[in-house]
């Protein structure tokens, strides 16, 4: 599933690094922290891997 926004894939590429060991769990806030406990590396590197160009910075509140 690609990142619907530029923010989306930071957080998921933030959230991936804490999987893979390489940053602590205590540096994630918002959005990245909930994508750590509640996916797996492979849904992480499918949002993280999504090229940025064209997307938005924030996708759009649909509610």
């Amino acid at each position: 599933m690609p990142a619907k926004s530029k923010a989306q894939q930071k957080a998921a590429g933030a959230a991936l690094s804490v999987k893979r060991g390489d940053t602590k769990k205590s540096e994630l806030k918002g959005a990245s922290r909930s994508m750590e406990k509640s996916m797996s590396e492979k849904e992480l590197e499918d949002l993280a891997s999504t090229q940025r160009k064209g997307k938005p910075e924030h996708a759009e509140d649909r509610s």
